[in-house]
């Protein structure tokens, strides 16, 4: 990991309703490419104590001229909370749901 990238958070939010925290997330990467959502999620961890596993991040947009992205991000209290009310397609990002395949003979 990079130290010249800089996470900061905003209009953080403590939702008790769905078990969670949120809150918009601004990325400073001066001269470098749009940093993966993986080191986000890592970083994030480190910052607030927690483990990479229930903190989703989605919604990333990096600002014209590069240097900065802003996205939104979530960390749940526990992993049944985040399985329990993320959507699905969220989930299979993180390869805890699997779509089940149909077949398409009649």
């Amino acid at each position: 990991m990079n130290d010249t990238v800089t996470i900061q958070t905003r209009k953080f939010m403590t939702n008790r309703l769905l078990q969670r925290k949120q809150m918009v997330i601004d990325v400073l990467h001066p001269g470098k490419a749009t940093v993966p959502k993986t080191e986000i999620r890592e970083k994030l961890a480190k910052m607030y104590k927690t483990t990479p596993d229930v903190i989703f991040v989605f919604g990333f947009r990096t600002h014209f001229g590069g240097g900065k992205t802003t996205g939104f991000g979530m960390i749940y209290d526990s992993l049944d909370d985040a399985k329990k009310n993320e959507p699905k397609h969220r989930l299979a990002r993180h390869g805890l749901y699997e779509k089940k395949k149909t077949s398409r003979k009649q």
